[in-house]
């Protein structure tokens, strides 16, 4: 069945390339005048909306559909239609078709409590990354399972028990106090000095099983997002350069980036929620 919108290009093609009248080529196609002669009228929001598309695609590369839509709706506060964004989307081509991958059949694991409110539980983990003269670097990463807000991000040459322990102190002095800290079984973690550190403050050290990263899944998930937003795109030269991009970057993630595991808002406006 030939659809009213492909009969008005016949007839427009007809009309252009056989020398036929518009009324000759309004019957024979069975269009009205009105229908053969109506153009649509364009919202300059459909202009704004390309526009930002555009500009967030080119600064957040690792961004789909999803996060490019509720950026737009919950952190800039635009309340256009998902179908019209997405329309929108598609007519610029930023809809890269992606190749799906097989994979094994697993169990799923089981989902990870939600704390019900700040600083119940932290999560923490090490990246590894190396520098632009390829001298290995590691990324300690502190997170609040709560709202998924980033804490801090440390890096250097090398990050002892004694380094983790530091920095856990100056993440306290401004957000409070954790009850519960998890990690996995890395030589940091089970150290004596952090153990010691941990029961002087009345944390529980909470350890996830060997070989078992899904009992960590926040921050491993945080992790990706580390890995994929930023660390891979770009070479650094020095610890001050890198550094500084991710205390920069952090302020991003807890502020401007949505986050699909708390309802697609960001970490600030969770906190926000429950201030």
């Amino acid at each position: 069945m030939v659809r009213p919108s492909q009969r008005v290009e016949m007839a427009k093609t007809s009309v252009l390339h056989s020398g036929l009248s518009v009324r000759q080529a309004c019957e024979t196609f069975r269009v009205s005048v009105c229908c053969y002669r109506y153009e649509r009228k364009l919202s300059n929001d459909n202009a704004r909306i390309a526009e930002l598309l555009l500009g967030l695609v080119q600064s957040q590369r690792n961004w789909g559909f999803g996060l490019c839509f509720l950026y737009l709706r919950n952190v800039k506060g635009y309340g256009w239609n998902h179908k019209r964004v997405y329309r929108i989307y598609r007519e610029l081509e930023l809809n890269l078709r992606i190749k799906p991958r097989k994979r094994l059949k697993r169990e799923k694991p089981e989902p990870l409590a939600v704390p019900e409110a700040i600083n119940q539980v932290w999560s923490m983990d090490f990246m590894h990354d190396q520098l632009q003269n390829g001298r290995c670097i590691r990324l300690l990463n502190v997170i609040d399972d709560f709202n998924r807000e980033g804490l801090g991000i440390e890096i250097d040459f090398s990050l002892p028990a004694e380094r983790v322990v530091r920095v856990l102190e100056q993440i306290i002095e401004w957000r409070g106090c954790p009850k519960e800290i998890r990690c996995d079984n890395g030589p940091e973690y089970i150290s004596a000095r952090l153990q010691s550190w941990a029961r002087r403050k009345g944390i529980r050290l909470a350890y996830i099983q060997p070989g078992k990263p899904q009992q960590n899944s926040y921050v491993e998930r945080y992790n990706r997002t580390v890995r994929y937003d930023w660390l891979n795109q770009y070479l650094f030269e020095s610890l001050e350069e890198i550094q500084d991009f991710a205390t920069k970057w952090l302020w991003s993630y807890n502020n401007e980036r949505p986050n699909m595991g708390i309802g697609g808002i960001t970490p600030a406006m969770k906190l926000a929620q429950v201030a």
